[in-house]
């Protein structure tokens, strides 16, 4: 049963996987070559899921403990606080926020939060 609870999570890794990364569209030469590029896909993939289930339990909480500080210094860089973000203490929500706007989020008022 606890094997079987996990199913849908492990339906959404592979969505982001085959959707996100579009591994299937993947027209590598060689298998070592396709076996590295999955490798990162699978990182990357797993790293979206885990962001975005963490913003769901704790979207108030401190960014430092899933982003490095380098990172957070590149999105406030790249990315320019909207009137929809809150000023003041920074959360996880509100770098999440930043990190998909750089996907296309427009991160509208009546947007919901950004998902995978």
């Amino acid at each position: 049963m606890q094997w079987y609870a996990l199913r849908w999570k492990i339906e959404v890794f592979h969505k982001i996987l085959k959707s996100g990364c579009l591994a299937e569209q993947v027209r590598l030469r060689t298998a070592p070559r396709l076996i590295n590029l999955l490798t990162v896909f699978c990182i990357l993939s797993w790293r979206i899921f885990w962001l975005t289930m963490t913003n769901r339990i704790a979207p108030e909480a401190d960014p430092d403990g899933v982003f490095t500080n380098l990172e957070l210094r590149v999105l406030d860089r790249l990315v320019n606080n909207n009137s929809t973000v809150h000023r003041g203490r920074r959360k996880l929500s509100h770098y999440l926020i930043k990190l998909a706007r750089l996907g296309g989020y427009r991160a509208r008022n009546g947007d919901p939060p950004p998902g995978n």
